[in-house]
């Protein structure tokens, strides 16, 4: 569409425009229309050879002289096909066009402004897009730093769970070991993964709360519910569990009145998560805290989901709620 809009405007532009078809046979329109063409393929010449392969590798000289080589190519050839007047069929309308000089100048405004206009709007197009290219590596860059973080820090609470049983001589060990395998496997494997799918986010969710089940008393009041149609649908991997590792790490206290409550909800693409639990007193190491977790989680749901989440955390001085909505891609 760009091509035919820029190819029109010499045809809109003419003072012969009124003549109708027989525009095509005049030849200070025909010689219009030529150097409009040969721009054009300037255009996509600087856009795809000589901004990328020249200006942007510090080859600024070179730039300089394909740039005007290119303008001398173009009056070369408009030369070279309309130098000679004599050689196109007269006609019996006279044209509107100013009569051009006896001797062709070099600097002709008239291809000159253009032929410049086409360049800068080559390098604008172009210089865009490379900033585009860089926002988005570095939006990579800093997702896959996020992760990294992220990752050994579920692998080290789950062990610590598995440890915990082993000094407990629970007989769900065996059970628990099935747990973190299929835990450890989805971390390792899926995680580099920019989407998974819904169901296999919410299997390893289940493992997880599984896993911590095995180590606090039967009676906590737990709650855990999924509610909706999960097939069909993507998400980013490990966006949801930081929020259910904070609920376990700070809301289970045996000697206070404790609970934590996870509910998630699907509805079409939209997928409601609240995770509400006790604020009770704990003894948590420096390096076994989550906020650094759960900043760089909401960091991941700003990158990845921008304009389509919103997060809501409340806090008195009892209770601590998180309300995560995602619109699915």
């Amino acid at each position: 569409m760009g091509c035919l809009a820029f190819l029109s405007l010499p045809v809109f532009s003419s003072p012969d425009f009124g003549q109708g078809w027989d525009l095509i046979y005049i030849s200070p329109f025909q010689k219009n229309f030529v150097r409009f063409v040969l721009l054009l393929g300037l255009f996509y010449t600087s856009y795809y050879y000589f901004i990328p392969k020249l200006y942007f590798n510090n080859k600024k000289v070179l730039f300089a002289i394909a740039v005007m080589a290119s303008y001398s190519v173009l009056i070369g050839l408009t030369e070279v096909i309309f130098g000679n007047r004599d050689h196109f069929p007269r006609h019996h309308f006279t044209s509107r066009f100013p009569e051009p000089p006896e001797h062709s100048e070099f600097f002709d405004s008239q291809t000159l402004i253009p032929f410049f206009l086409v360049i800068a709007l080559a390098f604008l197009i172009k210089l865009n897009n490379r900033l585009i290219e860089i926002h988005d590596e570095k939006l990579n860059a800093e997702v896959s730093y996020l992760k990294a973080q992220i990752n050994p820090h579920f692998l080290f609470n789950t062990l610590n769970s598995l440890y915990a049983l082993t000094l407990q001589k629970s007989n769900e060990a065996p059970n628990a070991v099935l747990k973190l395998s299929g835990i450890m496997r989805y971390v390792v494997t899926e995680s580099a993964q920019d989407y998974v799918s819904l169901e296999k986010e919410l299997n390893y969710i289940k493992d997880y709360i599984d896993l911590q089940k095995l180590r606090i008393d039967k009676s906590f009041p737990l709650t855990f519910d999924i509610n909706g149609e999960v097939l069909g649908k993507v998400i980013t991997p490990l966006i949801l569990i930081p929020f259910i590792e904070n609920a376990f790490k700070y809301g289970i206290n045996p000697d206070e009145n404790s609970f934590i409550k996870i509910q998630i909800l699907i509805e079409g693409q939209t997928l409601q998560m609240t995770v509400k639990n006790a604020i009770v007193a704990t003894e948590i190491s420096e390096e076994l805290k989550t906020e650094e977790g759960l900043k760089n989680t909401i960091k991941r749901l700003d990158f990845i989901y921008p304009d389509k989440h919103t997060l809501k955390v409340t806090e008195d001085d009892k209770t601590y709620e998180v309300n995560l909505k995602i619109e699915l891609l």
